[in-house]
């Protein structure tokens, strides 16, 4: 996980150069006064989106925090009060805590192995290049980097997405490295952040689950998370594998709800059904309700896909992968979507999009995130640009990790610039400052005033009233 080269096994001490993280009197800090919260030392290992929301928001509920990694330009960097992606309200929170000396960072795993009370493991665990399942080297290089220095009592919690029995895989990999005398507690304690809500699920979560094998170990979680306990947030508490299975069980019914929407989307292209009034429809059934019923360009980014995905193949490592069978349908559905958004893209442009001016308005995988891992928005984007189309891409945030990843794509400065001479546009990412364009405005600078909503956004009607060819999926 990290840097494990240093001896010094007891509390911080100085001041190191990615990020200082000596101890200091928080009994005595303005915050736990107020509060009267016995503040705890926490080690947060894995700084990404998750390890560095987590670690703002365990500062903010008045305890010592000190996020590790072995990235060390991103240690600088939040050491810096700066998020190193885009996450809304995070910055003003991260700078709050790491100026008041609540939150620090370092690479230096050493540091904080037999200091902190509680170790939170946030790393990574994308899908194998090779298979659908999960990749737990990260989790595995921070529960080694922890193993072999640890000489105290602590608790170990995982918040990391993982396929079920890691938490007793991880237990056994202690064992054999940990002396017996030392009391090492394992927990799991999934998170359920969205990007773009991050901040707001952390500090008003609609629900804690604690997976314990002690009630030892659930108080110390109850300890860390009081002051959401007390404001009423409700806490699950279970064994270890039913909170492994809380996650990936909560995102893959939500990809599941996605699909039947886009299911129901494909039915109504080769009927002239519309998909917004289907849905719209379902939604006064209380037993289904609407929010996750809307029809589109289907789900990406780093969660939903290889969660299902891993989720598939842990159920076929168990022998139970027929339980799970209609995951994969799930995911060809969505897959589908892509496809299908570029098929549309080429009937309103008469059959082919070769030679024809594209403007894309998105590249990040939803609203409110820079983040591009498996965007559907680029996808698509690449996808016409394959079939011949001159793409011009842009997005409010995004650009630079969408430049990253598919450097081979046209990118503009700004919406005016994309959409300037386009024959088409081609809405795929539902930023608030597109769904607020004027048609009327930007009918003034395309070539052809023609758009395809691949996000079932924009208001047809308004469109079409301003003289545009409005096409969207799953809608006459």
């Amino acid at each position: 996980m990290a840097n494990t080269s240093a001896t010094k096994h007891g509390p911080p001490g100085p001041a190191v150069a990615d990020g200082d993280i000596s101890g200091h009197d928080l009994e005595n800090s303005p915050f736990v006064a107020e509060t009267g919260l016995k503040a705890l030392r926490i080690s947060v290992l894995g700084t990404g989106y998750l390890g560095a929301t987590h670690a703002a928001g365990l500062a903010e509920l008045g305890h010592e925090v000190v996020g590790v990694d072995v990235n060390a330009e991103r240690v600088a960097t939040l050491s810096a009060a700066r998020v190193p992606f885009h996450e809304p309200a995070l910055g003003a929170l991260l700078s709050q805590h790491v100026l008041a000396g609540r939150l620090r960072f370092t690479t230096d795993i050493a540091s904080v192995a037999n200091w902190a009370d509680v170790h939170f493991v946030c790393v990574g665990t994308p899908q194998r290049s090779s298979s659908y399942a999960a990749d737990l080297t990260a989790l595995d290089a921070a529960i080694d980097s922890l193993a072999g220095i640890i000489r105290r009592s602590t608790l170990i919690v995982g918040k990391s997405t993982v396929p079920v029995g890691t938490a007793q895989r991880t237990i056994e990999r202690l064992r054999q490295v940990v002396p017996p005398e030392i009391d090492i507690g394992v927990a799991w304690n999934p998170e359920f952040l969205r990007e773009g809500h991050a901040v707001a699920d952390t500090m008003r979560p609609d629900r804690l689950v604690f997976g314990v094998t002690r009630e030892c170990d659930e108080a110390l979680l109850r300890r860390v998370y009081s002051p959401l306990l007390d404001r009423g947030v409700p806490a699950v508490v279970t064994d270890l594998p039913t909170a492994e299975l809380v996650k990936v069980a909560a995102n893959s019914f939500l990809a599941t709800n996605i699909s039947f929407a886009n299911a129901m989307a494909e039915i109504c292209e080769v009927t002239g059904a519309d998909v917004k009034e289907l849905a719209h429809a379902l939604s006064f059934d209380d037993r289904i309700g609407g929010r996750y019923l809307q029809a589109g360009l289907g789900f990406g980014g780093g969660c939903l896909s290889k969660d299902i995905r891993g989720f598939m193949a842990r159920a076929e490592e168990l022998g139970v992968d027929s339980a799970l069978a209609f995951l994969r349908q799930v995911d060809e559905i969505n897959m589908r979507r892509r496809s299908r958004m570029i098929d549309l893209t080429r009937e309103v442009l008469g059959g082919s999009v070769l030679g024809h001016r594209v403007a894309v308005l998105g590249a990040a995988f939803k609203p409110d995130t820079d983040d591009v891992r498996d965007s559907p928005a680029l996808n698509v984007a690449a996808g016409l640009q394959l079939a011949g189309a001159q793409v011009r891409v842009y997005d409010p945030e995004a650009m630079t990790a969408a430049k990253s990843l598919f450097p081979t794509l046209t990118y503009a400065a700004s919406t005016d610039d994309a959409v300037l001479d386009a024959e088409v546009v081609v809405l795929l990412t539902e930023w608030r400052e597109f769904l607020d364009l004027d048609p009327a405005e930007l009918g003034d600078l395309v070539a052809v005033r023609r758009i395809v909503d691949g996000r079932n956004a924009l208001t047809a009607a308004t469109w079409r009233a301003a003289g545009w060819t409005y096409r969207a999926l799953g809608r006459p």
